[in-house]
């Protein structure tokens, strides 16, 4: 249980004053310019050293993500972009940061681009946000006002310079690389890899690319030490992590907890459990819709971390949790999510254009019984012939949902097709 000291986002709720003077008083900005003259190897190395894995799903460690970048100056500038465009059905954690908490990114963008050796940073905000993007601007232009951003950032002989960059609510734009091309002005389509941002990013120069809230805890990490983020939570998964819970619960709320909490006591602790009881639950999809559900025997004791989701074949992904209890028809949930990938696939690879529509289209059916117990083997199938074979991930976001229904609730798909062959299931249904 993550003591109330040891939370980063203090204004979560937007219970306090989200302007400077008010995140002043929570601790930010403190001692900022003192941090940037222990110097950018010293940064980097507490990043490292704190355990931080990414934020944004794929949890990739954060200090050796930024220690790809050149450590000198070619001539070519260096960037850090971060992604706030969060498009993941059921996250709606960084729109609260950038609501309520902005000074926290926006001190974060600073030290982490001077880590990185970078005079400009752009905020990549999804177009829908606009009381975030709004605050968020409101933030940016008092943190200029009070030299704390500009010309000699907090009087440490920095120049940095952040700009506010709308989208326009692709959510293939999530992706870094597409997010760069997106940013350049071109249509918002995923780059091969290599060459990798760190090399060849914006405009062909040296970028890093990362979530909101990856950034956003960088000042409290650095100014509380790297080990004292390491003592939260388990081992390879440190920290605190920024929770939201949503679906069939009877107070859905976004919380700060520490990783590893158990599903079942993070829902039971702050969300006043299912609705109709923890017995009434049918399942939970723990990470945005990109990862696989799990069914209730899973959820008992699963602990919500990186690794040990992974070890149940989900993910954490963004931490977002959706809760189904036993008046949801399961078939068409995941059927409204491989609708929502086929309309989000930007169509660069085949595998994904024709996989996701596929997908949809057969999935239809089965909500209504109309397949054949045949296809639920064949829908497998492509799912794994989608994965992992096209140039971003949105292939297996698609395909993960769809494989987790067929891990976990095969029984209910066959039960749904010899229904409607005896005539239990109208067409129309």
């Amino acid at each position: 249980m993550l003591q109330d000291q040891d939370r980063i986002f203090t204004n979560l709720y937007g219970e306090h004053d989200w302007r400077l003077a008010g995140a002043r008083s929570r601790g930010d900005w403190d001692a900022t310019k003192e941090l940037i003259h222990m110097g950018r190897d010293w940064i980097i190395e507490e990043m490292k050293a704190s355990g931080l894995r990414g934020r944004g799903g794929a949890g990739f460690p954060t200090g050796l993500k930024w220690s790809f970048m050149p450590k000198t100056e070619t001539g070519r500038p260096h960037y850090l972009v971060v992604n706030a465009d969060e498009g993941e059905p059921g996250t709606c954690k960084d729109r609260d940061m950038m609501r309520f908490d902005p000074h926290k990114l926006i001190e974060g963008c600073l030290l982490a681009s001077f880590a990185m050796n970078a005079h400009s940073c752009y905020i990549y905000i999804r177009g829908e946000f606009y009381t975030e993007a709004s605050n968020l601007q409101i933030a940016i232009d008092e943190a200029y006002e009070a030299g704390l951003i500009g010309k000699n950032a907090c009087g440490s002989g920095w120049d940095f310079d952040l700009y506010l960059h709308r989208g326009a609510g692709a959510y293939i734009c999530g992706e870094e690389t597409a997010l760069i091309e997106s940013l350049e002005g071109k249509k918002g389509q995923p780059r091969l890899k290599p060459p990798f941002p760190a090399g060849v990013g914006l405009y062909g120069c040296p970028t890093t690319v990362n979530n909101v809230e990856s950034i956003a805890v960088a000042p409290t990490i650095l100014r509380r030490g790297g080990s004292w983020f390491a003592g939260l939570g388990r081992p390879n998964n440190t920290g605190t992590k920024v929770f939201c819970i949503s679906g069939h619960v009877n107070r859905p709320c976004n919380v700060e907890e520490e990783m590893g909490i158990p599903l079942k006591e993070l829902i039971n602790k702050h969300c006043g459990g299912v609705i109709g009881g923890w017995d009434n639950l049918q399942g939970i999809i723990p990470g945005g819709s990109s990862v696989p559900c799990l069914p209730k025997n899973i959820c008992d004791d699963i602990l919500m971390d990186f690794d040990s989701l992974r070890e149940v074949k989900s993910g954490l992904g963004t931490a977002a949790v959706m809760v189904m209890d036993q008046s949801v028809d399961i078939i068409a949930a995941i059927t409204r999510l491989s609708a929502f990938y086929k309309h989000e696939s930007c169509g660069q690879c085949t595998p994904c254009r024709e996989g996701t529509g596929w997908l949809y289209r057969v999935m239809k059916r089965m909500v209504s019984g109309e397949a054949s117990l045949e296809e639920i083997d064949m829908l497998e199938e492509v799912s794994y012939q989608i994965e992992g074979h096209t140039i971003c991930a949105l292939g297996d976001a698609a395909a993960w949902p769809v494989q987790g229904l067929i891990r976990h609730f095969r029984p209910q798909m066959e039960q749904r097709i010899k229904d409607y062959r005896d005539g239990k299931v109208s067409r129309a249904a």
